[in-house]
C-alpha cells in the first residue's frame, strides 16, 4: 500500500465529513467541497479520522489511493485553515491594487489589467506590489496564482515580472562587447 495512503487524515473539530459510496463531501464555514474517489479505493470515517485503503492488491489501486488520501487532506487543511499564495511584483511603475473581487494589474503594458477572481479565492495587497491570494481549494489557488503570474512571467535578464514571493529568478549576464 502507498506509504501517504497508510496514514490517517485527521479530521479537526468544525469540519463535517459526509460519505456516499464513492462521494466524499466535507463542509465547515468557509465553504463545502466534494470529491468522487476511484473506484478501485475505499474510504472509512472512524473516529474523527478518515483512512483510505486499496479495494484490490494492484499498482493502479495503489497510486489511487495515495492521491485520494492527498486530495482528501488538501480539503480537510482547506476548509478548516486554509491555503495562501503570496506574489510579487517587479518592475518599474508595477502595480496592484484590489477592488472587490476584481484585481487591478499595471504591468507596463499599454492598458491596466482586469482579472476577475473566481469564486471561493480573495486576494489582499498590503502593497502596491505584493498581492496575497487566499482559498480554501489549494488546486484553484495555484491554478488563478499561475493565471495571475502568465501576465508578466520573470525574465532572465533584469528579474522584471510576476513572481511568486518564494521564487528565485536566476538573472542571466547581458551579452558583452
Amino acid at each position: 500500500m502507498s506509504r501517504i495512503a497508510k496514514e490517517h487524515v485527521v479530521v479537526p473539530q468544525g469540519v463535517e465529513v459526509t460519505l456516499d459510496g464513492q462521494k466524499v463531501t466535507i463542509k465547515s464555514q468557509k465553504g463545502e467541497m466534494t470529491l468522487n474517489v476511484h473506484p478501485l479505493v475505499a474510504v472509512k470515517f472512524e473516529n474523527g479520522q478518515l483512512s483510505v485503503s486499496q479495494k484490490e492488491e494492484s499498482q493502479a489501486s495503489n497510486m489511487q489511493s495515495g492521491t485520494a488520501r492527498a486530495l482528501l487532506n488538501n480539503m480537510v487543511i482547506g476548509l478548516d485553515k486554509g491555503f495562501e499564495k503570496a506574489l510579487k511584483l517587479v518592475g518599474v511603475g508595477y502595480r496592484a491594487a484590489v477592488k472587490g473581487n476584481v484585481l487591478n494589474l499595471v504591468l507596463g503594458f499599454t492598458h491596466p489589467i482586469d482579472f476577475e477572481l473566481p469564486a471561493g479565492v480573495t486576494a489582499e495587497t498590503p502593497s502596491q506590489t505584493d498581492i496575497v491570494l487566499k482559498s480554501f481549494d489549494k488546486a484553484l489557488l495555484g491554478q488563478v496564482a499561475a493565471k495571475v503570474r502568465a501576465f508578466s512571467p520573470p525574465e532572465p535578464y533584469m528579474g522584471k515580472g510576476v513572481r511568486y514571493a518564494d521564487e528565485i529568478i536566476h538573472i542571466k549576464e547581458a551579452k558583452k562587447k
